[in-house]
């Protein structure tokens, strides 16, 4: 099988390798669609550490070829999308279901303690727990299930009622599946915050209530202007300590600030403990996702509660991801979602 391997930092070898056997409680996914996350980025230029050479690619679906001995629950030819967040189930957190924060954190061609060859790969082995069926949902909506899934699980941990109002920094993909998100939870008015004009417009054709250039207007005083007051949840999507900075001034008492975006390993900022005190903001964070994140996103996008196709501005082979992270590192497009072959 052919497989675009990481072999150092900044450099991708497209190789041919064996494909892979699956082991007794695994099957093996003939990969259709694999979508590129900013976590593959990191990894790609060794901002995110990684053990080479390894096969990168966590957001994939696809399409069983092989099942292991002990597997029933699925059979060739089913259609899948890969959680790769591998729980041990034998934690605290994985018998808590917190299964994102399993002390034996492992992923498959994400960033994680112990990372699996991933999906950027014609094949790849997976645990029969970690796959969904989706039915006849097309393989590049499917590979949206995992990022869609840490939306999910962010605005579970934002603890958002019906008719709350939020603010989201930066509409990049990231941000605008959390919109959509929270619009699905019900949030309202949502205000976005974005400099590029064709994110902010189609953050607008995706359901928020106001739409904010910070080049024109100050968000920390364009937001609140626009929701009616402070927002109940402030949510960064970039990863930018000023930006959290920005979603912190916006969220009104009692209200959570949400650190979406994933900020750099060393990034400091100073924190007003009275502020805390005195207002009760809550700053959450929102790691990867659930089991149970993963299902309900993939429920979310069977029923169209999600519009997945718009985000994705890309279509590339095994061949071109360097090129794309070229342009991902340029904000270029949205979405690129790898097909490493025809397999649809």
């Amino acid at each position: 099988m052919r497989a675009s391997t990481l072999t150092d930092v900044g450099e991708i070898t497209v190789e041919d390798r064996d494909r892979p056997d699956p082991a007794d409680d695994e099957v093996l996914v003939q990969v259709g669609a694999c979508s590129v996350c900013m976590t593959d980025y990191h990894m790609y230029h060794g901002t995110f550490a990684a053990e080479t050479p390894l096969v990168l690619g966590h957001e994939g679906a696809g399409t069983v070829a092989e099942v292991g001995a002990d597997v029933d629950r699925f059979a060739v030819g089913d259609r899948v999308a890969i959680n790769p967040t591998v729980p041990c189930n034998a934690c605290s957190y994985c018998k808590k279901g917190e299964t994102h924060l399993c002390e034996n954190n492992t992923s498959i061609g994400g960033a994680g303690d112990t990372i699996l060859d991933g999906a950027f790969a014609e094949y790849v082995r997976v645990p029969a727990i970690n796959v969904e069926d989706i039915g006849e949902m097309s393989f590049e909506r499917a590979a949206l299930a995992e990022p869609l899934a840490c939306c999910v699980h962010g605005v579970e941990q934002a603890d958002i009622k019906p008719g709350d109002s939020v603010g989201i920094i930066g509409a990049g993909p990231i941000g605008l599946l959390l919109l959509q998100a929270f619009r699905n939870a019900g949030a309202a008015p949502i205000v976005v915050s974005e400099l590029d004009d064709e994110r902010r417009e189609l953050a607008a054709d995706l359901g928020a209530d106001a739409v904010i250039d910070p080049n024109e207007e100050d968000p920390e005083e364009a937001i609140p202007a626009a929701a009616g007051g402070p927002v109940n949840v402030g949510a960064e999507a970039i990863g930018l300590v000023p930006t959290i900075k920005q979603a912190n001034a916006v969220t009104a008492p009692g209200g959570s600030t949400l650190i979406f975006g994933v900020p750099d390993q060393e990034a400091t900022m100073e924190v007003s403990p009275f502020d805390v005190f005195f207002d009760e903001v809550d700053y959450r964070g929102s790691f990867s996702l659930t089991t149970e994140d993963f299902e309900r996103a993939i429920t979310l996008l069977r029923h169209e509660r999600i519009d997945a196709e718009t985000l994705i501005t890309e279509r590339i082979g095994l061949d071109d991801l360097p090129a794309a992270f070229e342009r991902m590192g340029n904000a270029e497009g949205l979405k690129k979602v790898v097909v490493p072959g025809d397999s649809e």
